[in-house]
């Protein structure tokens, strides 16, 4: 039972869906993303929700970047792992 069904969602509520994420420069993420969670270290190329590419330099394993991300881009993507919270 899930005492929270009631409660609105809200994007300072935590993560209710999850998907392992592939980088990639044509496919874009099932859902915007609220967070990306990386595994392993190195650097993350997003394309956010507004159309804005931004690198995120020497991502820290076992970190949660809070972004809005529509995409994980192959071309400048070092860091693995990746899950995709929405």
């Amino acid at each position: 039972m899930d005492p929270f069904t009631t409660h609105h969602t809200t994007l300072t509520a935590p993560a209710q869906e999850g998907e392992s994420v592939t980088p990639s420069d044509s496919q874009p993420l099932a859902r915007v993303s609220r967070a990306i969670y990386v595994g392993t270290g190195g650097d993350l190329r997003l394309r956010l929700v507004s159309g804005s590419e931004i690198t995120l330099a020497n991502a820290q394993p076992g970190a949660l970047y809070p972004v809005r991300a529509a995409q994980i881009l192959a071309t400048g993507t070092t860091a693995g792992g990746l899950v995709a919270l929405s």
